[in-house]
């Protein structure tokens, strides 16, 4: 039985929008993570979301654009150094911001897509990482307890995909986006190139298309 093309437009996405909801994002500094679909959130007018992922990338770049027009409640980051704006909201009370050590985000994410109840780590035991989670001492080692993270949406960049699904990123930008799409419950996947299915080589697939619920190809609307 053939599989049919998941292709949509940005337009048809909004359909999957709803203020307060939860988005996974890939991207290092925006490297990696589709702008366009942050432009279409941006566009919509949804409000008070909760942003997952690496970091806040710029001002003006990537979901920074989302920040930067108080389109968001709550950020999950590793760090917000990049995007001054994210931290004069953060001091100003008009967002709040969890910091979680890059790592441990990973692990969170990849225990929300494995279906993990979480994981024990020893990075935070100590300080202000540690405040108001559990912890546990194994082997006279004390460990905290970080719970898995998952999102309603899960949007990446990938450069190349098939009908399928099935997706290739490009050198470094691939970093968070094959974690993130395991761990939400709509998957979208922003294209630079789609192919038919069977053009790509099955050992360069790095995200499987079974986990991926629609692609649309950068920048058609």
């Amino acid at each position: 039985m053939s599989v049919p093309c998941k292709r949509i437009t940005y337009s048809q996405l909004r359909s999957h929008f709803h203020d307060g909801m939860s988005i996974l994002f890939g991207g290092f500094m925006g490297i990696g993570t589709p702008d366009g679909i942050c432009r279409e959130l941006l566009a919509s007018g949804v409000k008070d979301l909760t942003l997952i992922g690496n970091d806040t990338a710029l001002a003006d770049t990537g979901v920074g654009i989302l920040v930067s027009n108080h389109r968001v409640k709550k950020v999950i980051a590793s760090h917000i150094g990049t995007n001054p704006e994210t931290g004069r909201q953060m001091i100003a009370g008009e967002l709040d911001v969890d910091l979680v050590p890059q790592g441990t985000l990973a692990e969170r994410i990849r225990c929300g897509g494995a279906g993990l109840g979480g994981v024990l780590t020893q990075t935070g035991v100590g300080t202000v990482v540690e405040e108001g989670k559990k912890k546990l001492t194994l082997d006279g080692v004390q460990y905290l307890v970080e719970r898995p993270i998952r999102a309603d949406m899960a949007i990446l960049k990938a450069h190349r995909a098939d009908e399928k699904g099935n997706l290739v990123y490009q050198r470094a930008a691939r970093n968070f986006n094959p974690v993130v799409a395991m761990a939400a419950d709509f998957v979208v996947a922003e294209v630079d190139e789609l192919v038919p299915a069977g053009e790509i080589d099955p050992e360069l697939v790095m995200t499987p298309g079974v986990v991926v619920d629609a692609l649309i190809l950068a920048e058609e609307k």
